[in-house]
């Protein structure tokens, strides 16, 4: 949320973080967002009796801000299909693998107990099917022989920084465009060209 949030500050971004919404009133990306003075929201998921509840106050609170893009950064939760359907197009998120290896939980010890030779992060389209929509941009490190899932976690996220304000970017660019289950990216100069 830190890396998204301080790109749109920068006076060549073309796009504004209209705010940040979280599921737990702790959540560290609160405090910074209003350090950096961007309208924040807690949808606290403990309050409602159900999923759909839930998933209804939270798509009231991000409609309210009208946004163009929805990006999710460590939001933990499944989203049911209507939710998601909602955003089709429009949401994404940042997973710590390279999909479609490793989705869901505890990807950096899954790696190494894989015994895997890379690892990496994978910024995709948010589908109905959890960690398995169009990817759009991946970042990958390798695997060192002394690592942890500390070690290793620190390497991908120093990727995951650089790759999802990219992703976000290119999104508000109109730069992306989706076929089947995968994304191209628009080189600039072919902007607005049909090809």
């Amino acid at each position: 949320m830190d890396a998204l949030a301080n790109a749109c500050l920068s006076e060549a971004w073309p796009a504004r973080v209209a705010a940040v919404i979280s599921n737990r009133p702790d959540a560290l990306g609160l405090v910074s967002a209003a350090r950096l003075g961007i309208a924040t929201a807690v949808v606290d998921h403990r309050v409602y009796p159900d999923r759909a509840g839930f998933e209804a106050a939270l798509r009231a609170q991000i409609d309210q801000f009208s946004p163009h893009l929805v990006l999710l950064a460590g939001f933990m939760r499944v989203l049911g299909s209507d939710f998601v359907r909602h955003y089709e197009g429009r949401m994404l998120n940042i997973h710590p693998s390279l999909l479609p290896s490793f989705p869901g939980l505890n990807t950096h010890q899954q790696v190494l107990d894989a015994g895997a030779k890379l690892h990496g992060a994978t910024v995709h389209f948010v589908t109905p099917v959890l960690d398995h929509g169009p990817i759009v941009i991946q970042a990958a490190v390798p695997v060192h022989a002394d690592d942890d899932v500390v070690t290793l976690a620190a390497r991908v996220q120093q990727q995951e920084y650089q790759i999802y304000p990219r992703a976000a970017r290119w999104f508000v660019e109109g730069r992306l465009r989706i076929q089947g289950n995968q994304v191209q990216v628009i080189p600039p100069a072919l902007q607005g060209v049909a090809w």
